[in-house]
């Protein structure tokens, strides 16, 4: 969305009144096909390896209080945490780039599309976050630096870099999920407790009527995999068998089951779709 909308600082009336010329003459300016607006989207040499740009090192840092004062946007309210604490929720991210790289953002910083950061309208500035990617399982850690995105339908902003990351930069938008981190609190993914999650792959098994499973993601590295299966084991808590992942030649597989018939497994495949907002599959190994 337009970035003007998200030069919230609440340090001085005449950011205010600049915040509301620049939302008037972006009024007509409309997405193109690929998520991002007419005079934004990747830059036209962005640099190599951007797959290898590292997560964001979260650490103790002081709390803006120019940049914690509520303020209000297209009609709405905000009032920002003014401490660390826990938060997660789900919704749609998006991300900005080459338009408003190299400008400052809500704490003050200069904006690097090409680094781990991201807008939120409530997260304490600075503070940092893990945002996961429903859809397909990756995961990133930035800092969030800004305020934004200011749609019902977003939840928050992110970096070139970490849209890359995350897997999103064609489709423009993705469903993630938004957890706060506390330094010092933080658990790494990798972790011996994630891990435990992987098991061996199940025995072959033949027939329409048994062995049925649903598969809610695949993936290449079995850290993340485990991660996925941690997170979504919490929210599907009344399943009989937990998610678990399977070790299938190069991919690690995220599947609960075996179901004893199709109809069972399509009955709890329809409830975790409710539950997770995408859609899992039936599967037989």
């Amino acid at each position: 969305m337009p970035k003007a909308e998200r030069r919230v600082c609440g340090a001085s009336a005449v950011a205010a009144l600049c915040l509301a010329v620049a939302l008037a003459a972006c009024g007509s300016v409309r997405p193109r096909p690929g998520g991002y607006y007419l005079d934004d989207g990747p830059g036209a040499n962005p640099p190599a390896g951007l797959d290898r740009v590292p997560d964001a090192v979260p650490r103790a840092e002081p709390i803006n209080r120019f940049a914690s004062r509520p303020y209000t946007v297209l009609g709405r309210t905000y009032t920002p945490y003014t401490e660390l604490r826990p938060y997660r929720a789900r919704g749609r991210a998006s991300w900005y780039g080459r338009r408003y790289h190299g400008q400052r953002t809500s704490l003050g910083e200069i904006y690097d599309m090409y680094s781990m950061s991201g807008a939120h309208t409530l997260l304490p500035l600075p503070s940092y976050a893990r945002v996961t990617n429903l859809e397909n399982g990756r995961s990133v850690v930035v800092r969030i630096n800004d305020r934004g995105p200011f749609r019902e339908d977003r939840i928050v902003d992110l970096s070139y870099a970490a849209a890359h990351r995350l897997g999103f930069l064609n489709r423009g938008s993705a469903l993630v999920e938004v957890e706060a981190i506390v330094p010092g609190q933080e658990q790494p993914v990798s972790s011996v407790a994630a891990v435990t999650a992987i098991a061996p792959a199940p025995m072959p098994i033949t027939g329409d009527a048994a062995g049925v499973f649903v598969q809610l993601g695949a993936f290449a590295s079995p850290e993340n995999a485990a991660a996925f299966a941690r997170r979504v084991r919490a929210d599907l808590s009344w399943l009989r068998n937990a998610p678990v992942v399977h070790r299938q030649g190069a991919l690690y597989k995220v599947r609960t089951g075996p179901y004893a018939d199709r109809e069972s497994a399509e009955r709890d495949a329809a409830r975790m779709r409710r539950a997770l907002g995408f859609s899992p599959f039936l599967t037989n190994p």
